[in-house]
């Protein structure tokens, strides 16, 4: 699924329990972090036409930080910054594993290639979880979710008074939140 995607997911987790902007962020970030491993393709791209090209995104994505080992450590770094509070680390570990789940489902290339998780490592390579229905990345049902996350996301902006924009700017997520409330005024 697109990283748009993945975000919304993790506001939506972030948002299933009272936290702090500071532990919405957390479990928003956490639910991106998997992402990491994508950075490859950079690498990839400018070395392409080299004598020695790099090919880190093709060996690496959906391989280095999509696991449980990764999912672990970001569960503890999540831990340790929100100060020994137990519930955003849960829920960024669940933010954490709604992006596997995302990707099993809806990671499909146009080539048909299918990225599988290797969930165990890196304790174990026995495992990797691939579905056979998975969605191609641009496909309907990737598009439906995202837009379905993203009118939540404008609800709980409208209804709680804040946005995922309060994760970068205080005044954007303000004046999104105004023109939400002017646009669609609350109940009285």
């Amino acid at each position: 699924m697109s990283p748009v995607t993945h975000f919304l997911a993790g506001w939506a987790v972030a948002n299933c329990c009272p936290l702090s902007p500071r532990n919405r962020a957390l479990v928003t970030l956490a639910g991106v972090i998997p992402d990491l491993d994508g950075f490859g393709l950079v690498a990839e791209v400018a070395t392409r036409h080299s004598a020695h090209p790099l090919t880190w995104w093709s060996d690496y994505h959906h391989v280095l930080c999509h696991n449980l080992g990764f999912a672990t450590l970001v569960s503890l770094v999540v831990l340790a910054v929100a100060r020994g509070s137990v519930l955003p680390a849960a829920l960024a570990c669940a933010s954490f594993h709604l992006h596997l789940l995302c990707d099993i489902l809806g990671a499909r290339g146009p080539d048909g290639h299918q990225w599988p998780i290797p969930y165990l490592q890196p304790f174990s390579t026995r495992w990797q979880i691939v579905w056979s229905g998975q969605w191609l990345l641009n496909g309907w049902q990737n598009i439906a979710l995202t837009s379905v996350l993203l009118g939540l996301a404008l609800y709980w902006a409208w209804k709680r008074g804040y946005s995922p924009l309060e994760m970068v700017s205080r005044r954007a997520d303000q004046a999104v939140v105004a023109a939400l409330r002017h646009r669609f005024p609350p109940p009285s």
